[in-house]
């Protein structure tokens, strides 16, 4: 079986940064796509490539710019042809980094900003990198006995709890939470759409958790510790379900631990 191919978008820290450590120390044989915005500044990133060589290929990729991600699509066409997993963890809170509390606090140019990078971003990838998961080998996930319920590639969009219509309770954070809704909706979408098709592909979102990352940090002193994860263990969480899933767990949101979330 071919090597596994994944591409993770937003790579440079955070979670993207763990997702590239922990596929490569795990799924070895596996090839990993890395892009950022700024692959000139991502140290760390460029480390890890040095540490695996031929394994590890880290390119610029701004997902506000379709042309960025167009571009990413057809470098990965060229060295490879396909790809098994593609997961979209680049996000924001809020242009200001603090989300909003109240009306008074909202402007459209914000929401916009936080909907291009959250929602618009990860949909435009999945426009341009479904064909390429459409000729994907399957290497992650768990494949069923029955051939007809195969899936090729899987698409994993990182969202938030917040984002969940049926379980906001509190308000507030007008731009992440709707980012996030809409993120939401257009897994689901994307899900019936590629899940028609033959080969089929997974998309699903996933909660990660409360991570201690630059997107959580002004919000950390209200969080227990026992809910505040490191990227390690977040990570670890996640994969444990990417690598059990299978083309009827599609069109869903799961969190970290695996329990199915309310749209």
């Amino acid at each position: 079986m071919a090597a596994p191919v994944a591409l993770i978008q937003g790579a440079s820290r955070g979670l993207g940064l763990e997702f590239c450590k922990q596929i490569l120390n795990n799924n070895r044989p596996a090839v990993v796509f890395a892009t950022c915005r700024n692959p000139d500044a991502a140290a760390e990133l460029r480390g890890i490539a040095g540490q695996h060589p031929g394994r590890l290929t880290v390119f610029k990729l701004d997902v506000n710019l379709e042309e960025d991600v167009r571009a990413a699509a057809e470098r990965v066409k060229e060295n490879l042809g396909r790809l098994d997993l593609l997961i979209n963890s680049s996000a924001m809170l809020h242009p200001s980094g603090r989300g909003e509390t109240s009306l008074r606090d909202v402007t459209a140019q914000d929401i916009i900003s936080t909907l291009t990078t959250n929602a618009v971003g990860p949909l435009v990838m999945a426009k341009y990198f479904a064909p390429l998961l459409q000729k994907g080998s399957g290497g992650f996930g768990q494949q069923p006995a029955e051939k007809s319920k195969h899936h090729s590639g899987i698409i994993v969009n990182i969202t938030a709890k917040v984002g969940s219509i049926g379980d906001n309770g509190l308000g507030g954070w007008y731009s992440y939470r709707m980012s996030k809704a809409a993120l939401n909706m257009a897994t689901r979408n994307i899900s019936i759409e590629l899940g028609r098709n033959r080969p089929k592909v997974v998309c699903v979102s996933l909660h990660p958790g409360t991570v201690d990352t630059d997107l959580s940090r002004p919000y950390h002193k209200n969080v227990p510790k026992h809910k505040l994860f490191s990227t390690e263990r977040s990570v670890m969480y996640l994969m444990s379900i990417i690598n059990t899933l299978s083309i009827e767990k599609t069109g869903r949101v799961y969190s970290w631990d695996g329990t199915e979330l309310p749209w």
